[in-house]
């Protein structure tokens, strides 16, 4: 198993940037794929973006791509997702996620999860 802790929320103005980090404990970091979501109000939780186990594949949902990068260092246990040119739509909480295919967009290839961290971006 692996325990997933996210920070670096907060709120922003649009044009801004964040980054957020996710910190994992337990099993070795590096076995597992990594993964962003997202989920806004009344919304489903959506792909943001997802690292392979190396760090050498990455992959972007449309919406954020160009403005956000994912990245991982093992030897600290940590993904990180940094956002640039923040916009309101991107408001969501933000959650890091684990699992066993790299780089893949889908919900069901994610079996761990953290709690989340709240992204708000004012216009």
């Amino acid at each position: 198993q692996v325990q997933l802790v996210e920070s670096g929320g907060g709120l922003v103005q649009a044009g801004g940037s964040l980054r957020l980090s996710c910190a994992a404990s337990g099993r070795t970091f590096s076995y597992y794929a990594m993964g962003w979501f997202r989920q806004a109000p009344g919304k489903e939780r959506e792909f943001v973006a997802g690292i392979s186990r190396s760090g050498g594949s990455t992959k972007y949902a449309d919406s954020v791509k160009g403005r956000f990068t994912i990245s991982r260092d093992n030897a600290k246990n940590t993904v990180y997702l940094q956002m640039n040119s923040l916009k309101p739509e991107d408001t969501a909480v933000y959650y890091c996620a684990a699992g066993l295919y790299d780089s893949s967009h889908l919900r069901n290839d994610y079996a761990y999860w953290g709690q989340g961290t709240q992204v708000t971006v004012s216009s």
